[in-house]
């Protein structure tokens, strides 16, 4: 009996997100509950994981942003991490080789808590061409390629991204339906972050 009830008791356990972003994390323009994590976190549970998100997510924010808040942010004590920053850097121009050295002490700091992560690579707008945009989303793949045991989704905004019919009027925030079809595309690798976490 002892044993069956350890299990049950492990398989019960909530396990705790945090998704550090910045205003697509937070649900710029959204309803309270619409944003990312919460619909992430109800399409999770639908599938009958017991998952808490905790959202992370700072309007405006840049990876520097991110590297600064980060231990207080980790005070939520998350089982996990999904690190979604970089889309301000872009739109700002900040050089590719700054965002590498703040996303590269993020997830440094997440490995030395051992922490699961997951990191959410980010297109540079085109407008601030085509070499520009090459390196910038090179920052994110090189990061993945130097660390194995990191969950990789290569573009945040895949099948959003552009669409006016899934974005609010600014074209940069997604709308309902936009955070949607993130959660759509993003729940493989999601749960690919799940199964990393001791006893989830």
């Amino acid at each position: 009996m002892l044993p069956l009830l350890a299990a049950t008791s492990a398989a019960a356990r909530e396990i705790r997100v945090m998704m550090l972003g910045d205003s697509i994390t937070a649900g710029y323009g959204l309803a309270r509950g619409q944003g990312l994590p919460a619909r992430l976190e109800a399409a999770l549970r639908e599938r009958g994981r017991q998952v808490r998100m905790i959202d992370a997510g700072v309007s405006g924010d840049t990876t520097a942003g991110g590297r600064a808040r980060l231990d207080w942010a980790l005070a939520d004590r998350p089982d996990a991490v999904i690190v979604a920053l970089g889309g301000n850097d872009g739109l700002r121009g900040i050089e590719p080789r700054a965002s590498a050295a703040n996303l590269t002490a993020i997830l440094d700091a997440l490995r030395a808590r051992n922490l699961p992560v997951m990191l959410a690579g980010m297109l540079a707008p085109p407008n601030l061409g085509a070499e520009y945009g090459r390196e910038f989303a090179a920052t994110f793949t090189a990061l993945a390629q130097a660390r194995p045991e990191v969950v990789f989704y290569p573009f945040l905004l895949e099948g959003v991204a552009g669409d006016p019919a899934m974005n609010q009027p600014d074209r940069i925030h997604p709308n309902e339906t936009g955070v949607a079809e993130l959660v759509r595309r993003m729940l493989p690798s999601v749960e690919s972050l799940l199964v990393r976490v001791p006893n989830g």
